[in-house]
Protein backbone atom coordinates (compact mmCIF):
# COMPACT_ATOMS: atom_id res chain seq x y z
CA UNK A 1 0.00 0.00 0.00
CA UNK A 2 1.27 3.34 -0.56
CA UNK A 3 2.54 5.81 2.00
CA UNK A 4 0.06 8.80 2.23
CA UNK A 5 2.35 12.10 1.33
CA UNK A 6 1.33 15.08 2.86
CA UNK A 7 0.57 18.65 1.27
CA UNK A 8 4.24 19.99 1.65
CA UNK A 9 5.89 16.59 0.49
CA UNK A 10 4.15 17.64 -3.05
CA UNK A 11 5.32 20.98 -2.68
CA UNK A 12 9.08 19.96 -1.71
CA UNK A 13 8.92 17.74 -4.84
CA UNK A 14 7.95 20.05 -7.03
CA UNK A 15 10.26 22.73 -5.51
CA UNK A 16 12.73 20.01 -6.56
CA UNK A 17 11.74 19.61 -10.16
CA UNK A 18 11.41 23.66 -10.32
CA UNK A 19 15.05 23.88 -8.82
CA UNK A 20 16.34 21.18 -11.82
CA UNK A 21 14.61 22.68 -14.55
CA UNK A 22 15.15 26.50 -14.61
CA UNK A 23 18.43 27.33 -14.88
CA UNK A 24 19.88 30.43 -16.54
CA UNK A 25 18.63 29.94 -19.99
CA UNK A 26 14.97 29.90 -18.55
CA UNK A 27 15.77 33.61 -17.10
CA UNK A 28 17.77 35.09 -20.40
CA UNK A 29 15.60 33.70 -22.96
CA UNK A 30 12.14 34.91 -22.09
CA UNK A 31 13.36 38.19 -21.21
CA UNK A 32 15.20 38.67 -24.89
CA UNK A 33 12.05 36.92 -25.97
CA UNK A 34 9.78 40.11 -24.66
CA UNK A 35 12.25 43.08 -25.95
CA UNK A 36 12.36 41.82 -29.65
CA UNK A 37 8.11 40.39 -29.70
CA UNK A 38 7.81 44.18 -28.09
CA UNK A 39 3.80 45.44 -28.30
CA UNK A 40 3.16 41.49 -29.50
CA UNK A 41 4.46 40.14 -26.40
CA UNK A 42 1.45 38.72 -24.82
CA UNK A 43 0.76 36.38 -28.12
CA UNK A 44 4.66 35.43 -28.03
CA UNK A 45 4.55 34.22 -24.35
CA UNK A 46 1.78 32.20 -24.90
CA UNK A 47 3.63 30.15 -27.61
CA UNK A 48 7.04 30.54 -25.70
CA UNK A 49 4.77 28.59 -22.44
CA UNK A 50 3.42 25.86 -24.36
CA UNK A 51 6.98 24.52 -24.91
CA UNK A 52 8.67 26.15 -22.39
CA UNK A 53 6.05 24.54 -19.21
CA UNK A 54 3.14 22.98 -21.45
CA UNK A 55 5.75 20.25 -23.01
CA UNK A 56 7.68 19.72 -20.26
CA UNK A 57 5.19 18.96 -17.59
CA UNK A 58 3.15 16.29 -20.10
CA UNK A 59 6.76 14.77 -20.52
CA UNK A 60 6.74 14.55 -16.62
CA UNK A 61 3.16 12.86 -16.45
CA UNK A 62 4.14 10.75 -19.62
CA UNK A 63 7.12 9.28 -17.42
CA UNK A 64 4.86 8.47 -14.39
CA UNK A 65 1.74 6.98 -16.74
CA UNK A 66 3.49 4.97 -19.18
CA UNK A 67 5.00 2.47 -16.19
CA UNK A 68 8.49 2.88 -17.98
CA UNK A 69 11.60 3.37 -16.10
CA UNK A 70 12.86 6.05 -18.16
CA UNK A 71 13.84 7.17 -21.62
CA UNK A 72 15.44 4.38 -23.11
CA UNK A 73 12.15 1.93 -21.94
CA UNK A 74 9.99 4.49 -23.33
CA UNK A 75 11.85 5.41 -26.28
CA UNK A 76 12.39 1.38 -27.13
CA UNK A 77 8.72 0.64 -28.02
CA UNK A 78 9.61 2.18 -31.53
CA UNK A 79 12.87 0.31 -31.74
CA UNK A 80 15.92 -1.06 -29.29
CA UNK A 81 18.44 0.46 -31.66
CA UNK A 82 16.29 4.17 -31.57
CA UNK A 83 15.74 3.76 -27.87
CA UNK A 84 19.69 3.66 -27.33
CA UNK A 85 20.42 6.56 -30.24
CA UNK A 86 17.54 8.70 -28.44
CA UNK A 87 18.68 7.88 -25.11
CA UNK A 88 22.59 8.94 -25.96
CA UNK A 89 21.82 12.03 -27.44
CA UNK A 90 19.24 13.49 -25.85
CA UNK A 91 21.24 12.89 -22.52
CA UNK A 92 24.48 14.19 -23.96
CA UNK A 93 22.43 17.07 -25.48
CA UNK A 94 20.90 18.05 -21.92
CA UNK A 95 24.33 17.06 -20.49
CA UNK A 96 28.24 17.75 -20.85
CA UNK A 97 27.75 18.51 -24.84
CA UNK A 98 25.46 21.69 -24.28
CA UNK A 99 23.61 22.80 -21.58
CA UNK A 100 25.79 21.45 -18.75
CA UNK A 101 28.56 23.56 -20.08
CA UNK A 102 25.69 26.54 -20.58
CA UNK A 103 25.59 26.67 -16.59
CA UNK A 104 29.04 27.47 -15.54
CA UNK A 105 29.22 30.08 -19.02
CA UNK A 106 26.42 31.91 -18.15
CA UNK A 107 26.83 32.10 -14.58
CA UNK A 108 30.40 33.01 -15.70
CA UNK A 109 29.27 35.75 -18.31
CA UNK A 110 26.30 37.46 -16.62
CA UNK A 111 27.33 36.91 -13.07
CA UNK A 112 31.27 37.72 -12.88
CA UNK A 113 32.52 39.46 -16.28
CA UNK A 114 31.25 42.76 -15.24
CA UNK A 115 33.49 42.64 -12.30
CA UNK A 116 36.66 41.20 -14.44
CA UNK A 117 38.69 43.38 -16.69
CA UNK A 118 38.75 42.17 -20.12
CA UNK A 119 41.96 40.86 -20.85
CA UNK A 120 41.20 38.40 -18.11
CA UNK A 121 38.23 37.01 -18.64
CA UNK A 122 39.73 33.84 -20.65
CA UNK A 123 41.58 33.03 -17.63
CA UNK A 124 38.82 34.17 -15.03
CA UNK A 125 36.11 31.94 -17.21
CA UNK A 126 39.16 29.11 -16.78
CA UNK A 127 38.92 29.36 -12.93
CA UNK A 128 35.31 30.20 -12.30
CA UNK A 129 34.24 27.23 -14.28
CA UNK A 130 37.01 24.91 -12.40
CA UNK A 131 35.19 25.83 -9.04
CA UNK A 132 31.58 25.81 -9.87
CA UNK A 133 31.87 22.31 -11.83
CA UNK A 134 33.52 21.29 -8.29
CA UNK A 135 30.80 22.73 -6.50
CA UNK A 136 28.38 20.69 -8.64
CA UNK A 137 30.54 17.81 -8.18
CA UNK A 138 30.25 17.71 -4.66
CA UNK A 139 26.50 17.78 -4.61
CA UNK A 140 25.95 14.94 -7.59
CA UNK A 141 28.12 12.41 -5.95
CA UNK A 142 25.40 12.16 -3.12
CA UNK A 143 21.96 11.94 -5.44
CA UNK A 144 20.30 10.60 -1.93
CA UNK A 145 20.46 14.19 -0.81
CA UNK A 146 19.32 15.84 -4.03
CA UNK A 147 15.96 16.61 -2.79
CA UNK A 148 17.09 18.56 0.41
CA UNK A 149 19.76 20.32 -1.29
CA UNK A 150 17.74 21.84 -4.33
CA UNK A 151 14.43 21.36 -2.79
CA UNK A 152 14.73 22.95 0.38
CA UNK A 153 17.58 25.02 0.35
CA UNK A 154 18.88 26.47 -3.10
CA UNK A 155 15.56 26.58 -5.00
CA UNK A 156 13.73 29.29 -2.18
CA UNK A 157 17.27 31.16 -2.01
CA UNK A 158 17.28 31.55 -5.98
CA UNK A 159 13.56 32.60 -5.60
CA UNK A 160 14.16 35.04 -2.88
CA UNK A 161 16.74 36.84 -5.08
CA UNK A 162 14.66 36.85 -7.82
CA UNK A 163 11.87 38.06 -6.31
CA UNK A 164 13.05 41.41 -4.99
CA UNK A 165 14.37 42.07 -8.97
CA UNK A 166 10.82 41.18 -10.35
CA UNK A 167 8.41 43.20 -7.52
CA UNK A 168 10.39 46.41 -8.10
CA UNK A 169 10.30 45.84 -11.79
CA UNK A 170 6.73 46.13 -11.88
CA UNK A 171 6.40 48.47 -9.49
CA UNK A 172 8.31 50.78 -11.66
CA UNK A 173 8.27 49.59 -15.40
CA UNK A 174 10.68 51.18 -17.17
CA UNK A 175 8.47 52.03 -20.39
CA UNK A 176 5.39 50.98 -21.95
CA UNK A 177 4.42 47.62 -23.66
CA UNK A 178 2.08 49.01 -26.10
CA UNK A 179 4.45 51.52 -27.71
CA UNK A 180 7.22 49.04 -28.00
CA UNK A 181 8.87 48.09 -31.39
CA UNK A 182 8.58 44.86 -32.63
CA UNK A 183 11.53 42.85 -34.35
CA UNK A 184 12.00 39.55 -36.89
CA UNK A 185 9.21 37.51 -37.13
CA UNK A 186 7.46 38.35 -33.87
CA UNK A 187 5.78 40.69 -35.96
CA UNK A 188 4.42 38.10 -38.65
CA UNK A 189 4.32 34.98 -36.21
CA UNK A 190 4.71 36.23 -32.80
CA UNK A 191 2.67 32.64 -31.73
CA UNK A 192 4.79 30.31 -33.25
CA UNK A 193 8.19 32.37 -32.97
CA UNK A 194 7.33 32.20 -29.22
CA UNK A 195 6.68 28.59 -29.75
CA UNK A 196 9.93 27.79 -31.31
CA UNK A 197 12.16 29.96 -28.74
CA UNK A 198 11.01 28.26 -25.94
CA UNK A 199 12.93 25.17 -27.95
CA UNK A 200 16.64 26.77 -26.03
CA UNK A 201 15.07 25.62 -22.67
CA UNK A 202 16.21 22.72 -23.42
CA UNK A 203 13.21 21.43 -20.76
CA UNK A 204 10.73 19.47 -23.16
CA UNK A 205 13.83 17.43 -23.69
CA UNK A 206 15.20 17.54 -19.85
CA UNK A 207 11.48 16.59 -18.74
CA UNK A 208 12.74 12.50 -20.16
CA UNK A 209 15.63 13.23 -18.07
CA UNK A 210 14.15 14.37 -15.28
CA UNK A 211 10.81 12.48 -14.75
CA UNK A 212 12.92 9.27 -13.56
CA UNK A 213 14.28 11.61 -10.70
CA UNK A 214 10.55 12.46 -9.79
CA UNK A 215 9.62 8.74 -10.02
CA UNK A 216 12.67 7.46 -7.79
CA UNK A 217 11.83 9.98 -5.31
CA UNK A 218 8.36 9.11 -4.54
CA UNK A 219 8.97 5.59 -4.54
CA UNK A 220 11.95 6.48 -1.70
CA UNK A 221 9.04 8.06 0.06
CA UNK A 222 6.60 4.94 0.27
CA UNK A 223 4.85 5.10 -3.42
CA UNK A 224 5.34 2.37 -5.25
CA UNK A 225 2.02 1.73 -7.37
CA UNK A 226 2.18 2.84 -10.68
CA UNK A 227 -1.67 4.77 -10.21
CA UNK A 228 0.37 6.57 -6.69
CA UNK A 229 2.82 7.75 -9.18
CA UNK A 230 0.85 8.74 -11.56
CA UNK A 231 -0.76 10.85 -9.42
CA UNK A 232 2.36 12.25 -7.89
CA UNK A 233 4.10 12.70 -10.69
CA UNK A 234 1.13 14.90 -11.71
CA UNK A 235 0.62 17.20 -8.33
CA UNK A 236 4.77 17.75 -8.18
CA UNK A 237 4.29 18.43 -11.73
CA UNK A 238 1.41 21.16 -11.50
CA UNK A 239 3.57 22.88 -8.65
CA UNK A 240 6.00 23.19 -10.84
CA UNK A 241 4.34 24.56 -13.97
CA UNK A 242 2.54 27.19 -11.69
CA UNK A 243 6.09 28.34 -10.76
CA UNK A 244 7.29 28.41 -14.16
CA UNK A 245 4.69 29.85 -15.94
CA UNK A 246 4.79 33.35 -13.15
CA UNK A 247 8.65 33.49 -13.89
CA UNK A 248 8.17 33.18 -17.53
CA UNK A 249 5.01 35.62 -17.63
CA UNK A 250 7.04 38.19 -15.62
CA UNK A 251 10.17 38.08 -17.40
CA UNK A 252 8.96 38.62 -20.54
CA UNK A 253 6.69 41.85 -19.46
CA UNK A 254 9.73 43.00 -17.94
CA UNK A 255 11.86 42.24 -21.36
CA UNK A 256 9.39 44.15 -23.09
CA UNK A 257 9.21 47.35 -20.80
CA UNK A 258 12.76 47.53 -20.83
CA UNK A 259 13.02 48.82 -24.67
CA UNK A 260 12.08 51.89 -23.46
CA UNK A 261 15.00 52.37 -21.33
CA UNK A 262 17.58 50.02 -23.62
CA UNK A 263 18.08 49.74 -26.89
CA UNK A 264 17.28 45.32 -27.76
CA UNK A 265 20.40 43.59 -26.51
CA UNK A 266 21.90 40.92 -28.56
CA UNK A 267 21.02 38.17 -25.94
CA UNK A 268 18.94 38.38 -22.43
CA UNK A 269 22.06 37.89 -20.14
CA UNK A 270 23.21 41.75 -21.43
CA UNK A 271 19.35 42.78 -20.90
CA UNK A 272 18.89 41.36 -17.11
CA UNK A 273 22.20 43.04 -16.24
CA UNK A 274 21.26 46.14 -17.74
CA UNK A 275 17.56 45.70 -15.93
CA UNK A 276 19.36 44.97 -13.07
CA UNK A 277 21.78 48.02 -12.89
CA UNK A 278 19.10 50.24 -13.90
CA UNK A 279 16.92 49.47 -10.47
CA UNK A 280 19.91 48.71 -7.67
CA UNK A 281 23.13 50.19 -9.89
CA UNK A 282 25.96 48.16 -8.47
CA UNK A 283 24.30 46.18 -6.06
CA UNK A 284 22.09 44.91 -9.03
CA UNK A 285 24.71 43.16 -10.67
CA UNK A 286 25.67 41.60 -7.36
CA UNK A 287 21.85 40.61 -7.26
CA UNK A 288 21.89 39.23 -10.47
CA UNK A 289 25.60 37.24 -9.96
CA UNK A 290 23.70 35.39 -6.79
CA UNK A 291 20.51 34.41 -9.08
CA UNK A 292 22.24 33.65 -11.76
CA UNK A 293 24.37 31.47 -10.26
CA UNK A 294 21.79 29.70 -8.28
CA UNK A 295 19.82 28.87 -11.17
CA UNK A 296 22.95 27.29 -12.78
CA UNK A 297 24.15 25.50 -10.04
CA UNK A 298 21.12 23.70 -8.80
CA UNK A 299 20.07 22.92 -12.81
CA UNK A 300 24.01 21.85 -13.25
CA UNK A 301 23.69 19.04 -10.17
CA UNK A 302 20.34 17.53 -11.68
CA UNK A 303 21.48 16.84 -14.95
CA UNK A 304 25.00 15.45 -13.82
CA UNK A 305 22.88 13.66 -11.27
CA UNK A 306 20.03 12.22 -14.34
CA UNK A 307 22.82 11.67 -16.81
CA UNK A 308 25.30 9.86 -14.60
CA UNK A 309 22.21 7.24 -13.44
CA UNK A 310 21.00 6.82 -17.18
CA UNK A 311 24.90 5.95 -18.55
CA UNK A 312 25.43 3.63 -15.80
CA UNK A 313 22.22 1.72 -16.44
CA UNK A 314 22.07 1.57 -20.03
CA UNK A 315 26.05 0.60 -20.03
CA UNK A 316 25.59 -1.32 -16.30
CA UNK A 317 29.47 -3.44 -17.35
CA UNK A 318 31.04 -0.04 -17.90
CA UNK A 319 31.82 2.76 -15.64
CA UNK A 320 30.16 3.34 -11.99
CA UNK A 321 27.74 6.26 -11.82
CA UNK A 322 30.34 7.78 -9.49
CA UNK A 323 32.91 7.38 -12.59
CA UNK A 324 30.17 8.78 -14.89
CA UNK A 325 29.72 11.51 -12.80
CA UNK A 326 33.58 12.52 -12.63
CA UNK A 327 33.89 12.20 -16.34
CA UNK A 328 30.82 14.32 -17.30
CA UNK A 329 31.50 16.98 -14.83
CA UNK A 330 34.97 17.42 -16.53
CA UNK A 331 33.63 17.36 -20.01
CA UNK A 332 31.41 19.85 -19.01
CA UNK A 333 34.05 21.81 -17.49
CA UNK A 334 36.67 22.19 -20.84
CA UNK A 335 33.47 22.59 -23.01
CA UNK A 336 32.22 25.59 -20.99
CA UNK A 337 35.65 27.00 -21.84
CA UNK A 338 34.36 27.15 -25.42
CA UNK A 339 32.24 30.15 -24.46
CA UNK A 340 28.62 30.69 -24.06
CA UNK A 341 28.28 32.20 -27.53
CA UNK A 342 29.57 29.31 -29.76
CA UNK A 343 27.50 27.00 -27.15
CA UNK A 344 24.61 28.66 -28.26
CA UNK A 345 25.17 28.41 -31.62
CA UNK A 346 26.05 24.73 -32.00
CA UNK A 347 23.39 23.52 -29.90
CA UNK A 348 20.41 25.11 -32.12
CA UNK A 349 20.62 22.29 -34.89
CA UNK A 350 20.64 19.45 -31.91
CA UNK A 351 17.71 21.27 -30.57
CA UNK A 352 16.10 21.62 -33.76
CA UNK A 353 16.39 17.90 -34.59
CA UNK A 354 15.85 16.18 -31.38
CA UNK A 355 12.73 18.45 -30.53
CA UNK A 356 9.97 17.17 -32.53
CA UNK A 357 10.92 13.56 -31.78
CA UNK A 358 10.92 14.54 -28.45
CA UNK A 359 7.65 16.19 -28.21
CA UNK A 360 6.23 12.96 -30.90
CA UNK A 361 7.25 10.72 -28.08
CA UNK A 362 5.59 12.78 -25.37
CA UNK A 363 2.54 12.55 -27.29
CA UNK A 364 2.69 9.05 -27.79
CA UNK A 365 3.05 8.26 -23.86
CA UNK A 366 0.24 9.69 -23.14
CA UNK A 367 -2.03 8.69 -25.87
CA UNK A 368 -0.56 4.54 -25.53
CA UNK A 369 -3.51 3.27 -24.03
CA UNK A 370 -6.04 4.43 -26.56
CA UNK A 371 -3.33 2.38 -29.48
CA UNK A 372 -2.75 -0.36 -26.47
CA UNK A 373 0.91 0.94 -27.33
CA UNK A 374 1.25 -0.87 -30.62
CA UNK A 375 4.38 -0.84 -32.18
CA UNK A 376 3.56 0.58 -35.86
CA UNK A 377 1.66 3.43 -34.46
CA UNK A 378 5.30 4.87 -32.80
CA UNK A 379 7.68 4.09 -35.71
CA UNK A 380 5.36 5.60 -38.05
CA UNK A 381 4.56 8.74 -36.29
CA UNK A 382 8.13 9.08 -35.04
CA UNK A 383 9.18 8.50 -38.86
CA UNK A 384 7.47 11.33 -40.17
CA UNK A 385 8.60 13.77 -37.39
CA UNK A 386 12.14 12.31 -38.21
CA UNK A 387 12.00 13.07 -41.57
CA UNK A 388 11.23 16.81 -41.40
CA UNK A 389 13.61 17.15 -37.92
CA UNK A 390 16.68 16.30 -40.53
CA UNK A 391 15.68 19.78 -42.62
CA UNK A 392 15.21 21.64 -39.33
CA UNK A 393 18.94 20.63 -38.31
CA UNK A 394 20.01 21.42 -41.76
CA UNK A 395 17.99 24.85 -41.84
CA UNK A 396 19.26 25.89 -38.48
CA UNK A 397 22.99 24.99 -39.14
CA UNK A 398 25.87 27.46 -39.30
CA UNK A 399 26.18 29.36 -42.87
CA UNK A 400 29.16 28.30 -43.89
CA UNK A 401 27.13 24.75 -43.89
CA UNK A 402 23.57 26.21 -44.96
CA UNK A 403 24.73 28.06 -47.89
CA UNK A 404 26.65 24.75 -49.63
CA UNK A 405 24.72 23.81 -52.82
CA UNK A 406 23.58 20.74 -51.91
CA UNK A 407 22.59 21.75 -48.61
CA UNK A 408 20.42 24.90 -50.16
CA UNK A 409 18.63 21.93 -52.82
CA UNK A 410 17.68 20.12 -49.71
CA UNK A 411 16.58 22.52 -48.39
CA UNK A 412 14.67 24.05 -51.17
CA UNK A 413 12.67 21.02 -51.40
CA UNK A 414 11.75 20.82 -47.60
CA UNK A 415 10.05 24.77 -48.24
CA UNK A 416 8.52 23.01 -51.46
CA UNK A 417 6.73 20.56 -49.86
CA UNK A 418 6.62 20.85 -46.83
CA UNK A 419 3.67 23.01 -44.85
CA UNK A 420 4.85 25.21 -42.19
CA UNK A 421 8.59 23.96 -42.71
CA UNK A 422 9.95 27.61 -42.77
CA UNK A 423 8.39 28.63 -39.36
CA UNK A 424 9.95 25.25 -37.95
CA UNK A 425 6.48 23.95 -37.61
CA UNK A 426 6.90 21.53 -40.55
CA UNK A 427 7.20 18.40 -38.72
CA UNK A 428 3.58 18.53 -37.55
CA UNK A 429 1.86 17.21 -39.96
CA UNK A 430 4.27 14.34 -41.07
CA UNK A 431 3.77 13.19 -37.53
CA UNK A 432 -0.18 13.34 -37.37
CA UNK A 433 -0.52 11.61 -40.73
CA UNK A 434 2.01 8.83 -39.19
CA UNK A 435 0.71 8.63 -36.18
CA UNK A 436 -3.14 8.05 -37.96
CA UNK A 437 -2.22 5.65 -40.58
CA UNK A 438 0.13 3.71 -38.04
CA UNK A 439 -3.17 3.53 -35.59
CA UNK A 440 -5.30 2.33 -39.14
CA UNK A 441 -2.71 -0.06 -39.73
CA UNK A 442 -2.43 -1.61 -36.22
CA UNK A 443 -6.57 -1.72 -35.75
CA UNK A 444 -6.87 -3.91 -39.28
CA UNK A 445 -4.47 -5.81 -37.96
CA UNK A 446 -6.32 -6.72 -35.05
CA UNK A 447 -9.76 -6.74 -36.74
CA UNK A 448 -8.25 -9.42 -39.60
CA UNK A 449 -6.45 -11.36 -36.79
CA UNK A 450 -10.00 -11.64 -34.90
CA UNK A 451 -12.09 -12.45 -37.29
CA UNK A 452 -9.59 -14.97 -38.44
CA UNK A 453 -9.71 -16.54 -34.93
CA UNK A 454 -13.45 -16.62 -35.12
Amino acid sequence: MDQRLSLSSYLFIGSMLFGLFFGAGNLIFPVHMGQEAGSNVAAATIGFLITGIGLPFLGIVAMGVSKSNGLFELASRIHPTYGYLMTIALYLTIGPFFALPRTGTVSYEIGLVPFIPAEYHGIGLACFTLVFFMVALFFSLRPSEILTWVGKVLNPLFLLFLAFLVVVSFWQPMGSISVADVHGQYATDPFFKGFTEGYNTMDALASLAFGIIVVQTLKGLGVQSPRGIAIGTLKAGTVTVVLMGLIYGCLAYIGATSVGQYEVSKNGGIALAQIANYYFGSLGSILLAIIVTLACLKTAIGLITACAETFQELFPGSLSYRSYVLVFTALSCLIANVGLTRIISLSIPALMFLYPLAITLILLALLSPLFKNRQTVYVLATLGALLISIGDALNAMPEFIKNKEAVQSILVSYQQFVPFFDIGMGWVIPMIIGLCLGWGISVCKELTKNAAEG
